[in-house]
């Protein structure tokens, strides 16, 4: 029996859903991120006493430094999982950019945007 080249397609669209769901839950969580950035919940220090609005406005801007961080990590996650979605449909998806063998299907379900299979990646440090 010869080793698999690569995911049938009905593997490919079950993988394809679990991609598309945790794209909508990190495009959820990018927004909620971005919405903390702006603050446009209206929540402000106009109605505290000075010495109270310098200190909140302080956390503040550190609050959205963190948001702006953690936004553009999970702009490279959405990125990275838009990357599998059109690997899906080159139907490459699944195959190890190292070593040419299939990524296996519990390093999928674990991590969807993998491109190394846990033997590449480890041989890479």
């Amino acid at each position: 029996m010869s080793e698999r080249t690569r995911y049938s397609d009905e593997e490919l669209e079950e993988f394809k859903a679990l991609i598309k769901e945790k794209l909508e839950d990190a495009y959820k969580y990018y927004n909620s991120l971005k919405e903390a950035i702006v603050n446009s919940d209206g929540n402000d220090t106009s109605d505290t006493s000075p010495t109270f609005k310098v200190l909140e406005e302080g956390a503040s801007t550190l609050n959205k430094e963190e948001a702006g961080q953690l936004a553009q990590r999970q702009m490279k996650f959405i990125q990275h999982l838009e990357a599998a979605l059109i690997r899906i449909e080159n139907k490459t998806y699944g195959v190890c950019r190292e070593t040419g063998k299939l990524i296996p299907k519990e390093r999928l379900r674990a991590v969807p945007h993998a491109t190394l299979s846990v033997d590449a990646k480890n041989n890479r440090r």
